[in-house]
């Protein structure tokens, strides 16, 4: 089969994550390196870096038996994630456009040293 033709988890857009996650329906999981999670973040996202998922690091008991929305800068870390999680049989779907696009689209973001956050580009 070619590998474009193989159908991974789904995608939703910076404004679907922001209501799943905000309804309680689905965990945010923020999968960026700690200097971009301290620069700027979703304010309801837990943070495990893609780097510590790859070596079998344990998601966050927070997570357990609810949907796990990834999210990064841009979208392509968080999809590794997300089918990486699909693959241990969690349910994973990941924002398009990553934190980026969150911001773009005016959802909240915490973090930095004003509290204001931001993303690092």
């Amino acid at each position: 089969m070619f590998s474009l033709l193989r159908r991974g988890p789904g995608r939703l857009t910076p404004q679907q994550a922001h209501q799943q996650t905000g309804d309680g329906k689905a965990v945010l999981l923020d999968v960026r390196e700690t200097p971009e999670w301290n620069a700027g973040h979703a304010p309801a996202a837990l943070h495990l870096p893609l780097s510590r998922l790859v070596t079998g690091a344990s998601l966050p008991g927070a997570t357990q038996g609810k949907p796990v929305i990834t999210i990064c800068r841009s979208g392509h870390r968080s999809r590794q994630a997300a089918e990486l999680l699909a693959g241990r049989g969690v349910e994973a779907t990941d924002v398009t456009g990553g934190m980026t696009a969150w911001a773009r689209a005016g959802l909240p973001v915490t973090g930095g040293q004003d509290g204001s956050g931001g993303v690092i580009a």
